[in-house]
């Protein structure tokens, strides 16, 4: 005879291997390992709207490669990339106004500039021609916008990322820069450092960030370093890029690590290939990028999300020649913009925008029209959903 506990023993060994057996029947729903690294994100475009070259306060209103959103003011602040040459190193404050007519048709109804503001280096002093050229920006929690500069690789100009305030334009600090993205030319030829008109196209903030917590502040080269180039991965082409990952707070940052973003194949027809923005979109490391290129085809723009979590940090690699065991950021293409049949033009700027009138989050890229008459300025709003 079974005693009564080795029957309850029994009853709940029967009970487990009907449930395996159960679970193990059934179509379980299936992970993909893509899905476990990238979100859902998809995008919709709803509209495009230029921004007229005019005069503003003294200065030509072109050349706009930046833009990020405040969302406590609802303004707009984007960058010039004028090397002080059309007027002082400067961004512009933007009154951005949407048609809610249609709830789910959000339009851009106007694009008023409200103001310009110039930065000033540390001497307080507006910034000479061909000392800086600013390329991103980014609002930061304290108050300030962090704004980077490719440098001028040809005269030995290193890249810059420096922190300016946003009401005033003053110079506050620089963040530091390694050694190996310092052009260095020996016989007028370049050896090392970022290439000339190739350096930190981009910028942006971790989003959540407050003045009394650390931020995380992410840079990109626009295409290879000299010492990372080779012929399998030219400087431009499907070069291997480098993104910097800072931690920054009030009075001190510091580099934390880095990362190998790998560049798509050349388009056909592409002479000129990069990556023109990279924008945090949550505090887990996922990111969009813009890779933009410009040939015989006009301009052949693809928007990716990102995901670093996996990324080898190469932060102690001088050089990626000879390197064949990195683990690049992962990229997935979200949107061919050459898809959209509108006229694209220099797309260099990138932010998540203001609520669309049906709750969802805008996305919003801007052009950077090189203050050429045969360009423009663009601004292109989409609708982002997916984001957790």
């Amino acid at each position: 005879m079974l005693s009564g506990k080795f029957k309850l023993h029994s009853w709940l060994l029967a009970g487990l291997i009907a449930l395996t057996t159960l679970l193990t029947s059934c179509d379980l729903p299936q992970v993909s390992a893509e899905d476990r690294v990238f979100l859902p994100l998809s995008v919709e475009f709803l509209d495009a709207y230029p921004i007229p070259t005019k005069e503003f306060a003294g200065t030509t209103v072109g050349g706009l490669s930046a833009i990020t959103y405040d969302r406590a003011r609802n303004r707009l602040y984007a960058l010039s990339d004028d090397r002080s040459e059309f007027a002082p190193a400067r961004f512009y404050t933007l009154n951005l106004t949407l048609d809610a007519t249609d709830p789910h048709a959000a339009k851009i109804k106007q694009t008023a500039i409200e103001a310009v503001t110039t930065i000033t280096n540390a001497d307080g002093q507006p910034y000479p021609a061909g000392a800086i050229d600013p390329e991103g920006i980014a609002l930061s929690p304290l108050g300030t916008v962090f704004i980077s500069s490719e440098g001028i690789a040809s005269q030995g100009i290193p890249p810059t990322i420096q922190e300016f305030n946003l009401k005033t334009g003053q110079w506050q600090r620089n963040l530091t820069i390694p050694q190996r993205y310092v052009p260095i030319l020996e016989a007028e030829q370049q050896v090392q450092g970022v290439g000339d008109n190739l350096g930190f196209e981009s910028l942006t903030l971790s989003p959540g960030g407050t003045a009394i917590e650390p931020f995380r502040l992410f840079t990109a080269t626009e295409s290879a370093l000299v010492q990372d180039a080779d012929a399998a991965h030219p400087q431009q082409g499907a070069s291997r890029n480098r993104v910097l990952h800072y931690i920054v707070e009030a009075d001190r940052s510091l580099l934390i690590s880095e990362h190998l973003y790998p560049m798509a194949a050349v388009p056909e027809g592409a002479k000129f290939h990069g990556l023109t923005e990279l924008l945090a979109i949550d505090q887990g490391g996922h990111f969009l990028s813009l890779e933009r290129s410009f040939g015989t085809k006009g301009f052949q723009i693809n928007l990716f999300q990102v995901a670093m979590g996996s990324a080898t940090d190469t932060s102690r690699m001088a050089s990626f020649q000879g390197s064949s065991s990195i683990d690049p950021v992962q990229k997935k293409l979200l949107l061919d913009l050459n898809q959209l049949n509108i006229r694209l033009d220099n797309l260099e700027g990138m932010t998540l925008g203001p609520r669309l009138p049906d709750g969802s989050q805008s996305l919003l890229l801007l052009s950077d029209n090189n203050f050429n008459t045969l360009q423009i300025t663009q601004l292109l709003l989409f609708r982002l959903q997916g984001l957790k």
